[in-house]
């Protein structure tokens, strides 16, 4: 059975549709392809620095790339928070008779109540706002990671260097004692000391060369390559990172994404918990149509108004939760306070111990433990000491530099971690 509506029914409602649906279609966005990251560098086969490892983790790091990601969906829902609800048209028939058929056309237009728009895109916005600030902060913490990274390397390196030093002291110790057996002045059994431990020293500098090869690795990995292409790091190994005041920390820890990032959730969901209380009040629809009665052979004009009465939903469920993911919200940025102003100031601690410690065994113990190793190891030749008090010397130097290395990591990992907790740039 073929049914048609008289001509200017249509018209009408088309132009009713056109005109309610105006303003969805002004606000549609074109939808474009997400944005590539930048292209990075390529990493050098030589040596690298600090600012390359910097560049090529900030180019390709993943971590980076699902931030950014997520930053980009973000947008998405800003967009859809500023959308309004969509009319709805219907077509009614009644009779299947021609002479006595009726056939309505309407429109039917919901309107929003006051307040529910605007905390949608409060809370749309805040989520891009909490976006924009979880890249910036994966962003400093890939920094922080690269330069803790970098100064292991080169702490790494400096190691190896020591380590052959320490060998090459060790041969010198051994090339001395076996000529004074050679020449009948020591009995074998101090020779046989000499290499055995000659081989310990041998044993730390394999080792030296294994941590190396790890920390070169760790750091190529934060661009995403598990075989590192440089052959080594450039920098100031000695070059110690300054122990920040108190004050100026207590002004990064204000200022630090982390609090930024617990402050804005609860301003979102504050933002939630509007919604939903807006959310108790229903929405109406306007209903405008028209009616074509065959019988009588002229149109009727529609007009009515739809409001839901919320009598078994009120909504409250909802708005509990809110309220109490809200407060939730409250209690995690107090208690991220404290808890980062206690991280930040413990790691200062230990920045400040690491510092105190590599000054004094730069001032005292290494060249203390260089020259009395100088000195038994001349005694030794002369016959003074004894090879014992060689071997106690040297290893007295051999402690003394890895305590030294030892130190001068825990600074650098010490200052990485409060950049790392406080994710901003003020030691760029």
């Amino acid at each position: 059975m073929r049914t048609s509506l008289p001509f200017r029914t249509p018209s009408l409602l088309l132009a009713l549709l056109a005109a309610s649906a105006s303003p969805a279609l002004a606000q549609a966005p074109s939808i474009e392809p997400a944005g590539m990251l930048a292209d990075h560098s390529v990493e050098p086969h030589g040596t690298l620095t600090l600012a390359a490892a910097l560049a090529l983790a900030q180019g390709a790091n993943p971590d980076i790339r699902v931030a950014l990601r997520e930053r980009e969906a973000s947008e998405g829902a800003v967009i859809q928070g500023q959308a309004r609800p969509n009319p709805s048209i219907e077509y009614l028939m009644e009779d299947r008779r021609a002479a006595t058929r009726t056939t309505t056309v309407q429109l039917n237009l919901p309107i929003e109540m006051p307040g529910k728009r605007d905390a949608r895109i409060a809370i749309a916005e805040g989520g891009r706002d909490i976006a924009d600030i979880e890249l910036a902060s994966r962003r400093a913490e890939v920094r922080a990671r690269v330069a803790s990274a970098f100064f292991e390397v080169l702490s790494a390196q400096e190691g190896v260097r020591l380590a052959r030093d320490t060998v090459v002291l060790a041969e010198r110790a051994t090339g001395a004692v076996a000529r004074r057996v050679a020449a009948g002045k020591l009995s074998p059994v101090e020779e046989t000391r000499a290499r055995v431990a000659e081989a310990g020293v041998r044993v730390e500098l394999a080792q030296a060369q294994g941590v190396l090869r790890i920390a070169r690795q760790r750091l190529s990995g934060l661009w995403g390559n598990p075989l590192p292409r440089f052959e080594e790091v450039r920098g100031g190994v000695d070059a110690l990172p300054p122990v920040p005041s108190e004050d100026l920390l207590g002004q990064r820890i204000a200022a630090s994404p982390l609090l930024r990032r617990a402050a804005l959730e609860l301003t979102r969901r504050t933002a939630m918990t509007a919604l939903e209380r807006a959310r108790r009040l229903p929405d109406p629809s306007l209903t405008l149509g028209v009616k074509h009665a065959e019988e009588l052979g002229r149109d009727q004009l529609l007009l009515g108004v739809s409001i839901p009465i919320p009598v078994l939903d009120s909504n409250r469920g909802n708005l509990i939760e809110a309220l109490r993911r809200e407060d939730k919200a409250r209690d995690e940025l107090a208690a991220l306070q404290v808890r980062l102003t206690g991280e930040v100031l413990q790691a200062r601690e230990r920045l400040n111990t690491s510092r105190v410690e590599l000054e004094s065994l730069q001032r005292d113990v290494l060249p203390g433990a260089a020259l009395a190793y100088d000195k038994a190891g001349t005694g030794f030749e002369l016959g003074k000491f004894s090879f014992l008090d060689v071997l106690d010397a040297q290893r007295t130097l051999f402690q003394a530099r890895r305590q030294y290395l030892r130190a001068l990591s825990d600074t650098h990992a010490a200052a990485a971690e409060i950049d790392r907790l406080l994710a901003d740039r003020t030691s760029e």
